[in-house]
């Protein structure tokens, strides 16, 4: 059973900002690559940051309004809002928080909700950027087709990493939703069959209906 990385996953030809990347220039390269955010880099490409439409936003409410409205209570500076030379490095969330791309779909998203955050910089041993993975990202991994899930299900994890035999557990999968019926040697090996089962990547839920053969009448 092999579960999909952060390296299989992630985007790998990265939009980044610098460090001196002008307002302006920012909007464009968001605009122009459909993304919401990008990563900032020093000048050997380490993520010191990040800077997102959020971010800009935060720097468009602090200017004077038009109609004279007052700022917003939460504005930042408002000279420096309206200084047209304002960079990403002025602009970014920092520190930059970022993934490995040898971890699994699992620890990237404990990460992103820990640091509430949609997105991860992903880098090397090095600590240099090699990719961005956001949440669509790791969802992708339940787009996964049932009998796909079934087969992962029935060849890897029954028959080639527990020993069962295909005819001793049943496995059905709809929308990713597993549901196991069978009877298997002991009962302590329930728990580890739907453990797995829960753990193969895409699935939703597992529904188990094990028994074990000596529960009732031999099987």
């Amino acid at each position: 059973m092999q579960h999909r990385t952060v390296g299989d996953l992630m985007t790998h030809g990265v939009v980044l900002a610098r460090r001196d990347t002008p307002f302006k220039n920012i909007v464009s390269l968001l605009s122009e690559n459909e993304v919401t955010a990008l990563p900032v880099v020093d000048d050997i490409g380490h993520p010191v940051g990040v800077v997102s439409e959020a971010d800009l936003l935060r720097t468009v409410a602090a200017r004077p309004d038009p109609s004279g409205l007052p700022r917003s209570p939460n504005a930042s500076n408002g000279a420096r809002a309206a200084n047209d030379g304002i960079t990403a490095e002025q602009l970014m969330s920092a520190p930059a928080v970022c993934a490995r791309p040898e971890w699994t779909v699992v620890e990237a998203a404990r990460l992103m909700d820990t640091e509430r955050v949609k997105r991860l910089p992903v880098v090397d041993e090095t600590e240099t950027l090699v990719g961005i993975v956001s949440r669509a990202d790791l969802l992708r991994v339940f787009l996964r087709r049932d009998e796909a899930l079934r087969d992962e299900i029935t060849g890897d994890v029954l028959v080639r990493t527990l020993g069962l035999a295909p005819s001793d557990v049943a496995v059905a999968v709809r929308d990713g939703r597993v549901t196991l019926k069978g009877r298997v040697e002991t009962e302590q090996i329930i728990p580890v069959i739907e453990r797995l089962c829960g753990g193969v990547d895409g699935v939703v839920s597992v529904d188990s209906n094990l028994r074990h053969r000596l529960e009732g009448t031999p099987g």
